[in-house]
């Protein structure tokens, strides 16, 4: 009889992507992002104290990942902020979710007090493996993932990897990868998109680049401060904000690999947002015919954020559908 490995899905995957590929020793990406592990290293513990109640951080494959969990009954929703928001951006919609569902909110590593490993490169095979090893560690056996932008790309590789195991994909500003791309060249620096020089420059100019951000992210002025102010505390205290590895990361995603996935969907778009303004929501059912878009008129890129009530009406009815 042959025996079981023991492994959990996406173990294989994840180990595939630490192997340096034969004969490349240490090409420029590889040393920057083992440049941006050891720039985020600190020296000194964060203050767990003042964060939210049921936040810990969690030992998985992926690395030391700081989670909040809020337990309970009921069907599992894995979050992500979408840096350089931080878990407590996520307050108000977990309060709605809560009541319904059991809630997992955690930041990616490389974002928030995620610190990246040394093997990790923010390709599309590394957040689906990061995704996979926080739901090992939970021993979560099937969740609903909401992610957005070019975290949803991940969520989509996830869903690819192990499809049994996600149940819906619930997506924010996520479109196509060609879409995607052309968001990069418009929206990210060029100096950002070049190995280790982004890498240092993202960590020396990490606060800056947040506010410049949120100046064009969100609709208006008058939510400035209420965004703002919890990511520049939190880089303020240690955080990461490792755009720079994403970006140089998802650059190397193939068009077709993310083809094939089946997983209903659900692709909230917020009509403010000025990043996105010239990319096309319904690019993404160009790789998933199946997804359904939600515009929501009022929002910048945070719809889910800015109005917390009708994302959860939405998520709630297209989890339990």
């Amino acid at each position: 009889m042959r025996r079981r490995s023991g492994r959990r899905y996406g173990a294989s995957w994840s180990q595939a992507a630490r192997r340096p590929r034969p004969g490349t020793s240490w090409r420029p990406e590889m040393l920057a992002h083992a440049l941006d592990s050891l720039l985020n290293r600190s020296f000194s513990e964060p203050d767990a104290a003042a964060w939210p109640v049921g936040t810990r951080r969690v030992d998985t494959r992926a690395g030391r990942i700081r989670v909040l969990d809020t337990g309970g009954k009921g069907p599992v929703v894995l979050m992500v902020p979408d840096g350089p928001n931080v878990i407590e951006h996520h307050a108000d919609v977990l309060a709605r979710l809560r009541p319904h569902a059991r809630v997992v909110c955690f930041d990616l590593p490389g974002f928030g007090w995620s610190k990246p490993p040394m093997s990790y490169r923010h390709r599309l095979q590394d957040g689906a493996a990061a995704v996979l090893a926080v739901m090992d560690a939970l021993e979560i056996r099937e969740a609903a993932l909401h992610f957005s932008c070019a975290n949803g790309l991940y969520a989509i590789a996830a869903a690819k990897l192990a499809p049994q195991r996600i149940r819906r994909l619930l997506l924010c500003q996520t479109p196509s990868m060609q879409s995607m791309r052309g968001w990069t060249q418009k929206n990210v620096p060029k100096p950002l998109q070049v190995p280790v020089v982004g890498q240092v420059l993202m960590r020396v100019a990490r606060r800056r680049f947040a506010g410049v951000w949120y100046g064009i992210a969100l609709p208006d002025k008058s939510r400035f401060d209420e965004f703002h102010a919890p990511a520049d505390h939190a880089l303020t205290h240690g955080a990461c904000f490792c755009l720079a590895g994403v970006v140089q990361g998802l650059s190397h995603a193939r068009d077709g690999e993310l083809e094939g996935v089946k997983t209903p969907t659900l692709l909230i778009w917020g009509d403010r947002d000025r990043s996105h303004r010239r990319t096309r929501a319904e690019s993404l059912q160009d790789l998933m015919p199946q997804a359904r878009v939600e515009h929501f008129a009022d929002c910048g890129h945070f719809p889910d954020l800015e109005q917390p009530q009708r994302y959860a009406e939405l998520a709630l009815a297209t989890i339990n559908a």
